[in-house]
């Protein structure tokens, strides 16, 4: 019997784009990959204020209510539901690690940042680019076929004209697509960072196969509670004071799970300049 084939970074097309949506959707609101991280790096149940105490630039409270969601989608268990019993990672929420691996180094290789970020900033910030609903549709159909203007998107994703354009919009300001000119109805095209998605939706495709039927059919997170986490702001939205203090803290994780942090790689002048959206609708 022939052994399947893995995923390759080709396989942008062949992986099931509402699946990678809903498995994004677990890990895109702020904050639940850097207590992934902490608990994962301290290796035991941890109370929330302890968690917190190790992300001092994130309220106590938030961290509760984030833990608590992550307790719901099944990333974190604990041993029972009294007030201030510990959490700890869940067998799925531990095999995140390929996961935030390959995010972190698709955008160490194809984003420019800015300064030292930490690896969990940078694993939220990719998360934050891909997990709108319909996003992977569109990167798909360019992937198969670009140049293509935004109606035959709209027609080969099957999805409404307006919606199409402002899905394009968002994906040009994160930098995963382009036009091919400045001018009104000019097609647009994937940068060097949309099409070297394949790896990370791959990851994450395999990553939510194991739960993805238990997931869907009891109550999966809804794709609002997602979106209304990040509304497509640049990087530090939360104001020049959090951005300041994710970057000079030294309790903030800056590995990926039992990973050590790599250098970051410079990024391709032809690809920073690609990667900015341009003024023509």
């Amino acid at each position: 019997m022939s052994t399947p084939a893995q995923p390759t970074a080709s396989s942008i097309g062949s992986v099931d784009a509402q699946r990678v949506e809903d498995a994004l959707s677990l890990i895109a609101p702020k904050w639940t990959t850097w207590s992934a991280q902490t608990l994962a790096q301290q290796g035991h149940p941890m109370r929330v204020r302890d968690v917190a105490a190790r992300l001092p630039f994130v309220s106590e409270q938030l961290i509760g209510k984030r833990l608590a969601q992550m307790h719901a989608d099944g990333l974190v268990t604990r041993a029972d539901d009294h007030h201030g019993a510990p959490y700890q990672l869940s067998a799925f929420g531990e095999s995140l690690s390929p996961v935030h691996r390959a995010l972190s180094d698709w955008s160490q290789t194809n984003l420019s940042l800015g300064g030292k970020v930490a690896g969990a900033e940078r694993v939220e910030d990719a998360v934050r680019r891909l997990h709108l609903r319909h996003s992977t549709a569109v990167i798909q159909v360019l992937d198969a076929g670009g140049p293509m203007r935004f109606v035959h998107i709209a027609e080969e994703a099957s999805l409404d004209n307006g919606f199409t354009r402002q899905r394009l919009n968002r994906l040009q300001v994160d930098g995963l697509v382009a036009r091919t000119g400045p001018r009104h109805g000019d097609p647009y095209v994937l940068t060097d960072a949309g099409r070297a998605l394949g790896p990370v939706y791959a990851a994450v495709e395999q990553w939510s196969n194991p739960v993805a039927t238990q997931k869907r059919s009891a109550s999966p997170a809804p794709v609002t509670a997602a979106t209304r986490t990040h509304t497509g702001v640049p990087l530090g939205s939360d104001g020049i004071r959090t951005a300041a203090a994710l970057r000079r803290t030294t309790a903030a994780p800056s590995a990926l799970f039992s990973h050590a942090p790599q250098p970051q790689p410079r990024v391709p002048t032809a690809v920073t300049a690609q990667s900015a959206p341009s003024r023509g609708r």
